[in-house]
């Protein structure tokens, strides 16, 4: 995720960073200039077409399809952020819940090796669901606290493992039968922030929404010239690349924060939130 200033609108316009859609759609733009000066030509010098010509009326069809591509490209940018705050909301309870869950644990006054399996297990927790949600493979440090299997859900190891541990304690009676029901929520809660974001991560926007909105952007800007030439002349060919640019940053955009879990700029800062919970976790349990 980039850290930036809003306020720093020069910065904004005239740089160019590497999240910026330009890069991705510049050999576009160039093959879109191409094609509108190439409509042009024929249309002003070859078929020597008139205002009078029927086709001049395509603009037309243009002044219609504007407001509804519009409008799905509103509905597909918000329901994008949607899933991208959504996101960072399931990671800001995961942040809270390894805190108080870690708080709990120190409060109870466990022995030292129990606190030390608490403190490795938290933190990893969250590694483990960063790695998951990456679909990679977790390689954490080597430990003898938790084994897990690779080919497994490493996640739900690791959650069921430290449940596993305070029903251990539990029964050794080093932690009071009615402090379970407190340490059982808080433990449900790591199982049920994967599931949300797995959910985001598995779902993305229906396949023929997105195709239809990328054929719907194409067919509407190299249809452009068409009309516009008797109107703007040359000018369309960097007209109507600009517009190209605008309509599929759009799609660009929701695409690459629908999924707010990997490596893109704009992306979730999921690898900071994991630092920040193992320096936390260490921090109240590293001294219990």
């Amino acid at each position: 995720m980039i850290n930036y200033n809003p306020k720093d609108w020069i910065s904004f316009i005239f740089r160019i960073h590497r999240a910026d859609t330009f890069y991705k759609l510049w050999p576009l733009m160039i093959s879109v200039a191409a094609l509108s000066g190439g409509i042009a030509f024929l249309e002003l010098n070859f078929l020597k077409l008139s205002e009078s010509d029927h086709v001049k009326n395509v603009s037309m069809m243009h002044n219609l399809l504007g407001f509804v591509i519009s409008m799905l490209l509103v509905f597909r940018t918000n329901s994008s952020y949607d899933r991208w705050w959504e996101g960072r909301k399931l990671l800001g309870g995961l942040t809270n819940v390894s805190r108080n869950f870690a708080m709990k644990i120190r409060a109870l006054k466990l022995d030292t090796k129990d606190n030390e399996f608490f403190e490795y297990a938290i933190p990893k927790y969250a590694f483990a669901l960063k790695e998951h949600l990456r679909e990679k493979k977790y390689f954490g440090k080597n430990s003898i606290l938790i084994e897990v299997e690779e080919s497994k859900h490493i996640p739900n190891q690791i959650a069921g493992r430290m449940i596993s541990k305070i029903y251990e304690l539990v029964a050794a009676g080093k932690i009071p039968q009615e402090q379970l029901i407190s340490l059982n929520a808080d433990l449900n809660a790591f199982t049920d922030i994967c599931g949300g974001c797995e959910r985001i991560k598995n779902t993305p926007i229906p396949f023929s929404y997105s195709v239809f909105i990328k054929k719907f952007i194409f067919v509407y800007v190299i249809t452009l010239p068409i009309g516009w030439v008797f109107s703007l002349g040359y000018w369309v060919i960097p007209i109507v690349p600009f517009i190209l640019y605008v309509l599929a940053s759009l799609e660009l955009i929701a695409e690459e924060i629908e999924d707010p879990f990997g490596y893109d700029a704009n992306d979730l800062p999921v690898d900071t939130i994991c630092n920040n919970i193992e320096r936390h976790v260490g921090e109240i349990l590293g001294h219990a």
